[in-house]
């Protein structure tokens, strides 16, 4: 065997022993790779107050397309310090139920000291995975991600975990900005969703939220890992 070709062949079977990606967390190896800029957590000054938010409807606009009414089981998955969570528990009232969530362990130990002084007993707080959300199977009539998709480092595992989560008639509602340089595209938004077993339900563009509201639901079956066809 020729020295070129012997080189080669010990190359590949020096990859194939190498076994799982380091790169990436072993429960998302079986799903394609984003293929797209992932952000980071933005921590800007300029982000608005929550007295402006609500000055601009913003949460009450949102849980109003969302059709969220007392009684609900909601989860909102990048939390931070519970904007949405704390406005969540108002909407559904005693009878209903809040799951906050967040991965930064410091912001949700503020989330969770504010869920306390504002005695909201409907509210319950989780330290989230950065891949799989880890919520339990058919228990959330709506599933939250506010401003926090586009860092999603795992797009495919992410929704493909996410999905068993909703029951019957649940909807993912995602608020997105899609400026140059923060947030995401709709049309790669739809196809991710697309890819992992949902359907686009609604999309309204809402200046008060500075970006887009989407809400998706999932179709009959979620397809297989190895099935998911990666969004170009």
């Amino acid at each position: 065997m020729r020295r070129g070709l012997l080189l080669a062949v010990l190359a590949l079977l020096a990859a194939c022993q190498r076994g799982p990606d380091p790169t990436r967390p072993d429960n998302a190896e079986a799903f394609p790779r984003a293929g797209r800029t992932v952000e980071r957590v933005s921590t800007s000054d300029d982000d608005p107050s929550e007295v402006d938010r609500d000055a601009a409807r913003e949460a009450a606009g949102v849980m109003d397309l969302a059709k969220v009414a007392p009684g609900m089981t909601v989860a909102d998955i990048g939390a931070g310090e519970g904007y949405y969570t704390v406005r969540l528990a108002q909407r559904v009232g005693r009878k209903g139920r809040v799951l906050g969530e967040d991965i930064d362990r410091t912001v949700l130990t503020r989330l969770g000291d504010r869920v306390g002084r504002e005695r909201l007993d409907n509210v319950s707080i989780k330290l989230g995975d950065a891949v799989d959300p880890r919520l339990p199977p058919g228990s959330f009539d709506r599933v939250f991600l506010v401003h926090m998709y586009h860092e999603v480092g795992e797009p495919y595992a992410f929704l493909w975990y996410l999905w068993p989560a909703l029951r019957k008639g649940g909807r993912v509602v995602v608020v997105e900005r899609d400026e140059r340089g923060y947030g995401l595209s709709p049309a790669r938004l739809f196809c991710e969703f697309s890819a992992t077993g949902y359907r686009l339900v609604e999309f309204v563009r809402k200046p008060e939220i500075k970006g887009y509201y989407a809400s998706f639901e999932p179709v009959w079956a979620r397809p297989e890992p190895g099935a998911i066809q990666p969004c170009k």
